[in-house]
């Protein structure tokens, strides 16, 4: 699945957030977005799905224009964001947590598929949700949206807060989840982290794309990343 926006805009209240967004994500490709904190990488992803309160511009997925649709159809189009907060319910267990959500689409991974790229899970399947660790809860909270049948994934600091080792093992399954089709778009700080995943770069800053770093040129454009980045 493939995603294009142009000159996409969005507004939380009167307040504008992005400005004229334009950016694309091949079918199959892994691209990251990256910037400062407040700069409007997060909403981009919110936005893509149709849950900001205004949008203008243009958002297509695979050539079907989204920009006037609601979020539950724009989800079932084979589309879904597993957020910075991950949103694992309390109450249920990881199983029921894993099964919650509905599928949108044929060819969602199976739990023995998921339990494959987390084996922790299989483990922990009758432990509440929030009892799991950071990591483990970022593991459910990516398993959940395979299930969904959803091809175009949209995940918001997946790698956040996390222990080297579980960074290393989300990297893995990235790569794996690529290797299978899948097309990604990812918010990442940790740009040392992006550039084992990501294919391209959009850095952005005030609500605005301003560059696009192919990963193969990172290393020559490493000082201009330090300054967009503020590293």
């Amino acid at each position: 699945m493939r995603l294009e926006a142009e000159k996409l805009c969005a507004w939380y209240g009167a307040a504008q957030i992005l400005f004229d967004v334009s950016l694309n994500v091949g079918e199959g490709e892994v691209v990251a977005l990256m910037g400062r904190n407040g700069s409007g990488k997060t909403t981009t992803m919110k936005a893509v799905m149709g849950i900001v309160g205004r949008r203008e511009g243009s958002i297509s997925l695979d050539g079907v224009e989204t920009i006037r649709l609601p979020s539950n159809r724009i989800a079932h189009l084979g589309i879904a964001l597993c957020p910075e907060e991950r949103g694992i319910f309390a109450s249920l267990n990881v199983e029921e947590n894993l099964l919650l959500p509905p599928k949108v689409k044929d060819g969602g991974l199976t739990l023995e598929q998921i339990f494959t790229l987390f084996p922790n899970l299989k483990e922990r399947l009758s432990s509440q949700g929030t009892k799991l660790s950071g990591g483990e809860q970022q593991m459910l909270a990516i398993g959940r949206i395979l299930r969904t049948g959803a091809r175009l994934l949209l995940l918001d600091e997946p790698t956040e807060g996390l222990a080297p080792v579980i960074v290393k093992q989300i990297g893995r399954t990235i790569a794996e989840l690529k290797g299978r089709g899948f097309t990604i778009l990812l918010v990442e700080q940790n740009f040392h982290f992006a550039a084992t995943v990501a294919d391209r770069h959009y850095v952005m800053e005030n609500g605005r794309v301003v560059d696009m770093i192919p990963n193969a040129q990172l290393e020559a454009n490493m000082a201009k990343l330090h300054e967009y980045l503020g590293v």
